[in-house]
């Protein structure tokens, strides 16, 4: 089975946590963070259509500039969802600059940004560079079980964190994971192709099994039906399984909300990239600054049930002891402290 998600981390551990998750056959991305992303390549921002911030501390937010820079004069629309303020504070990055020149642009690039409160209300508002990316609002909404998005593929939770300041964790999760059987499409007579695209987009979608389906022959087949029925394809070429869910949680206070909160959200994770931002002989350090330790990150995987552990954004005390920040997470994530 050839995963649909594909992270990477931007950076090393001990620099900006940004994770960048790429779609199998799909021209888009998703970010989650945006601190320093200097080590994107051009190429990779412009396949984004979702940038997840978790709170706008500096090193979580001051990558939104090479976002604007790369984007602007293009015709793109581009999701980003943060904290409470987060639009008045997108706002604010958009009005430091002059767009005097704008209004004339055949392209509109446009920043929808969102903003995530802890009592479900999401609240949402455009900036339109034609407009001179002034601030229009738009509707709020209630969430429902956390959710924020609910995409035909994927759906994403998220949830707010205690870090002295709202901090939101978020949770990726593919719907279904749709495979194709190439033994089975070759014994058809059938090629890979577009087609394929569109056969699982009709299944995601609750299609009806009769629907007919435009698909691609091998040579030799230029006199079979150019279409064939959705339950066929189904029956003939598919297998249906649990989709991936990765969760990302960074800057957050180890309590008791705080803790059940994470456990809820990122509960059967195949990925958890979490912070590991300071030692357990340094747990006082890491209480004052509402972060948690190695040790407490990796309890809270395994009491999670999750598949694989990530850990990131390591306190630069440690440039010199990185596979101590590492030991300790695994250790406790595999049940030996």
């Amino acid at each position: 089975m050839k995963p649909i998600f594909h992270p990477e981390l931007v950076n090393p551990p001990f620099e900006d946590p940004v994770v960048y998750v790429d779609f199998l056959f799909e021209r888009r991305a998703l970010l989650f963070d945006l601190g320093d992303i200097g080590a994107l390549p051009a190429k990779k921002v412009l396949r984004l259509s979702h940038v997840f911030v978790s709170h706008t501390h500096m090193d979580h937010f001051i990558g939104f500039d090479r976002i604007l820079r790369i984007c602007l004069g293009r015709e793109r629309e581009l999701k980003m969802y943060g904290p409470p303020e987060f639009i008045q504070q997108v706002g604010h990055k958009l009005a430091a600059y002059t767009w005097n020149l704008t209004e004339t642009y055949e392209s509109d690039f446009t920043i929808h940004a969102h903003e995530i409160h802890d009592n479900g209300t999401l609240k949402q508002a455009s900036f339109r560079c034609r407009n001179r990316f002034r601030c229009e609002m738009g509707e709020e909404r209630q969430m429902v079980d956390s959710l924020i998005i609910d995409d035909e593929l994927f759906h994403v939770r998220a949830v707010t964190l205690d870090h002295q300041t709202p901090c939101i964790a978020y949770a990726l999760e593919e719907k279904s994971h749709i495979n194709i059987w190439k033994p089975r499409l070759d014994k058809l007579g059938l090629t890979t192709g577009a087609w394929l695209n569109k056969l699982k987009s009709a299944i995601r979608r609750n299609s009806d099994a009769n629907t007919m389906i435009e698909v691609s022959w091998q040579d030799g087949h230029g006199s079979s039906p150019p279409r064939i029925a959705l339950g066929t394809l189904q029956k003939e070429i598919i297998s249906i399984s649990r989709g991936q869910k990765i969760s990302y949680v960074v800057d957050s206070a180890y309590h008791e909300d705080n803790v059940r909160r994470i456990q809820s959200l990122v509960a059967d994770s195949d990925i958890l990239f979490i912070e590991t931002m300071f030692l357990e002989e340094d747990t006082v350090r890491a209480k004052d600054c509402s972060h948690l330790t190695a040790s407490q990150a990796g309890h809270i995987a395994r009491a999670a049930g999750v598949a694989r552990l990530v850990p990131v954004h390591f306190s630069p005390r440690y440039s010199d002891r990185r596979d101590s920040l590492e030991e300790e997470a695994m250790a406790a994530f595999a049940g030996k402290r």
